[in-house]
């Protein structure tokens, strides 16, 4: 009798902590509750400690309080100036109504699911309705450019910033969000654009392009270049002409100078000594006539060489 006692106490006992386990359960502050009774819902527990439930017939979801993040696939996306670009954005979100989250979705994994849907096509309609410069830029700030051609067709392009990024993001926030709060029990809490890109397929054609715009501006330079060297070598050619010009000139003034101040010379040693004058000019003669292979058949009557007769008269009237 007294082991039979003792039994059905160690019975009572291991079945009343059963059930206590079976009935309690306790809230993390990083987390939020859900209570099913045979997979329905009851009631939601969003403040932390220990709880209390019908054993066996009542079971706790879990869910998480805290932000959680939630990154997308690329979108390809048609601008309204037609320009084919790839989007990445990135968001956090959290579950502000377990009850509504659990009885529309059921895990945080179809959640993110659902994500994807939601900010992709909100991403997409919004994006669509607006330029890349709107997409790209905040403001009306004038960019800088490396080359003055580059400004000036930024210049051309006029380009307009109404909207910016930044209201494009809140935009599609606001349209992502109105869907998700009402009918999941989500809040989105925030969305960025991580990236812009061209598409694959349209790379190569921006590159031909970007190249084409460089090669014209290189050529435009090369074409200034060529014409500012024809300006310069056709200045100096006239430059030089003009110095050659000058400098005969000069030479041929300082000749003619040379020259008449000889001329001067020359007759005012004529005039002073004409017959002393005549003989030089005679001996220069003579030295500039003859040389070597110089054969001559002159009459000796001739004045070439009357002084050679009056120098062999002397040499005879010496000897004599």
């Amino acid at each position: 009798m007294k082991k039979a006692t003792i039994v059905i106490i160690l019975i009572s006992i291991a079945t009343v902590l059963i059930c206590l386990k079976a009935s309690l359960y306790v809230t993390d502050i990083r987390q939020q509750a859900v209570i099913t009774q045979f997979g329905k819902p009851v009631r939601t527990v969003s403040e932390p400690g220990l709880c209390v439930k019908a054993p066996f017939i009542q079971e706790v979801r879990y869910f998480d309080k805290r932000l959680l993040d939630w990154s997308g696939e690329t979108s390809d996306i048609l601008t309204r100036d037609k320009e084919n670009i790839g989007v990445g954005t990135w968001a956090r979100w959290k579950i502000t109504d377990p009850l509504k989250f659990y009885t529309s979705l059921g895990t945080e994994s179809r959640g993110q699911g659902v994500l994807d849907e939601v900010i992709e096509s909100a991403v997409k309609n919004v994006v669509s309705a607006y330029t890349l410069k709107e997409v790209l830029r905040n403001t009306n700030r004038k960019l800088e450019y490396t080359t003055k051609e580059l400004e000036e067709a930024e210049d051309i392009k006029k380009v307009l910033i109404k909207m910016g990024r930044d209201k494009i993001v809140e935009e599609i926030r606001e349209m992502a969000a109105r869907a998700l709060e009402d009918r999941y029990g989500i809040e989105l809490v925030d969305v960025r654009i991580k990236y812009i890109n061209y598409v694959a397929a349209v790379i190569p054609k921006i590159y031909d392009r970007m190249r084409s715009e460089r090669i014209r501006i290189a050529n435009k330079y090369e074409s200034e270049g060529r014409k500012e060297e024809a300006q310069i070598l056709g200045s100096m050619k006239k430059e030089l002409e003009r110095i050659e010009s000058e400098g005969y000139r000069t030479a041929e003034e300082t000749k003619g100078q040379a020259d008449a101040e000889a001329v001067k010379i020359y007759a005012e040693a004529y005039e002073k000594a004409p017959e002393f004058y005549s003989f030089t000019k005679t001996l220069e003669t003579y030295e500039s006539t003859f040389n070597k292979q110089t054969h001559l058949i002159l009459t000796t009557e001739g004045d070439y060489f009357r002084y050679f007769k009056s120098f062999l008269q002397d040499v005879k009237s010496a000897t004599d």
